[in-house]
């Protein structure tokens, strides 16, 4: 289930935001968050888990015409279970209207979640 980042999420977001390749350092991630607070086409949302309850993933997106995906994180303990496209399937569900396209980090996401729904 998809809920919208607030001020309460930001110890378990910048947790989830340590596992995107580029973002490390806790200065740099605080900076990202920073980022998407300063705009409300920037949407931070967390993935919780309906078996345990716990925030195991994140989504960041840029919501205009499309929903460009600019970050997902899964929980490594959760990996490998399909879960970014559960993610990806809320995504969509949420914004019915647009398409949701990738950056050059998130392309691989997108195009094996597209080839999914496809089937």
């Amino acid at each position: 289930m998809l809920i919208q980042y607030n001020e309460d999420y930001k110890k378990i977001a910048m947790g989830l935001l340590s596992y995107v390749p580029d973002l490390k350092e806790p200065a740099r991630i605080e900076e990202e968050l920073e980022w998407y607070e300063a705009d409300d086409t920037r949407q931070l949302y967390l993935w919780k888990s309906k078996e345990t309850g716990n925030l195991i993933g994140l989504v960041g997106v840029e919501v205009e015409e499309l929903v460009l995906l600019r970050h997902i994180s899964i929980d490594p303990s959760y990996r490998n279970e399909g879960l970014s496209y559960l993610i990806l399937d809320a995504l969509q569900a949420r914004f019915k209207e647009q398409t949701i396209v990738s950056t050059l980090e998130t392309a691989t996401v997108i195009s094996n979640w597209q080839k999914k729904v496809d089937r």
